[in-house]
C-alpha cells in the first residue's frame, strides 16, 4: 500500500488523486487504489480507515446534452 502524503493538507481533506489503481472491477463498479481507498462508479469513496465519502453527484442542468 502507499503512502501518499499531500503536503499543507489534513487528512480530512486527503485527495486520491496522487493514488493510481492497483485493482480494476469495472464490471462490479469499483476499483483499488493504492493507498486503500476503494472509488465506486458513483464518484462516492470508502477510506482505508473505515470513513465514506459520499458520491459527488452534479445537477441535470450541468450535464452535457449531445445532439
Amino acid at each position: 500500500m502507499c503512502s501518499h502524503q499531500l503536503p499543507g493538507t489534513h487528512t480530512d481533506d486527503r485527495s486520491t488523486s496522487l493514488a493510481h489503481i492497483v485493482a480494476a472491477h469495472p464490471e462490479q463498479g469499483w476499483n483499488l487504489l493504492c493507498d486503500g481507498t476503494i472509488v465506486f462508479d458513483d464518484s462516492g469513496e470508502l477510506r482505508p480507515d473505515g470513513r465514506v465519502v459520499g458520491p459527488h453527484r452534479v445537477s441535470a442542468a450541468q450535464l452535457a446534452v449531445a445532439a
